[in-house]
């Protein structure tokens, strides 16, 4: 049995999965739960742990791993309910993990290389393809993945090697996680901000600058979908 404060927070975890690929940092969730400090916040996900409902990856910023859902929770979605990391054997996996990568696997091409740090010339070739989940892949419009290189989202979960599954779209919400085509010249993986006439691409890494352009100058090529790691 979970506490209403536990249900929450899992329930705003569980969602935020869903729509970025990627779980949400601690000072979001103390906002989302209303709290004061982050030590709440370390008792709740200590709690979900030792319930069984979550699963927490060391070493990993933000890595955490929705293993299961209570019955009221546990309603059909069009995104993934669990951040899927690629390498593992099955038998080391959660059953519900099993069964969502498992379901209508298909293959996206990589499309290169993006950065995630100082922009490197925009990628447009296929260098080649990755069986990916179905349930990663449902929602509307075509898909693609990029292999990240460099740290700068790294607070996002966001390493250095991984490969990101992006939907394509011209279109973004603040705070979203986009691929950016600055110039038409330079590829970058950081989260939208439209500020007036500007857009500001914001690293989730204090070792770098957000950087603030004129909006014509940005153009959204797709919004981060998914993550897949391999050990």
């Amino acid at each position: 049995m979970l506490t209403k404060k536990q249900r929450d927070l899992l329930n705003f975890i569980h969602n935020r999965v869903q729509r970025d690929g990627v779980p949400p940092s601690f000072d979001e969730m103390k906002e989302a739960l209303d709290l004061r400090s982050k030590s709440g916040i370390h008792r709740l996900i200590t709690a979900l742990e030792e319930r069984g409902f979550i699963r927490r990856l060391a070493h990993r910023a933000r890595a955490i791993e929705v293993v299961r859902l209570p019955d009221a929770l546990t309603t059909p979605s069009p995104q993934p309910a669990l951040r899927v990391i690629d390498g593992e054997r099955p038998s080391e996996r959660p059953a519900a993990a099993q069964a969502i990568e498992t379901l209508h696997a298909r293959e996206l091409p990589v499309m290169g290389r993006i950065a995630a740090g100082v922009p490197i010339e925009a990628i447009a070739e296929i260098s080649h393809h990755i069986a990916v989940p179905g349930s990663m892949v449902a929602g509307r419009g075509e898909h693609y993945a990029l292999e990240v290189k460099g740290d700068s989202m790294i607070e996002a979960g966001i390493n250095d090697g991984d490969i990101v599954v992006i939907r394509e779209t011209n279109t973004a919400n603040n705070g979203d996680i986009v691929v950016a085509l600055v110039e038409d010249q330079e590829a970058t993986l950081k989260r939208f901000f439209k500020r007036g006439d500007s857009v500001a691409l914001e690293a989730a890494n204090p070792a770098y600058e957000t950087r603030v352009l004129p909006g014509h100058k940005v153009r959204v090529q797709g919004r981060l979908v998914g993550l897949i790691r391999t050990y």
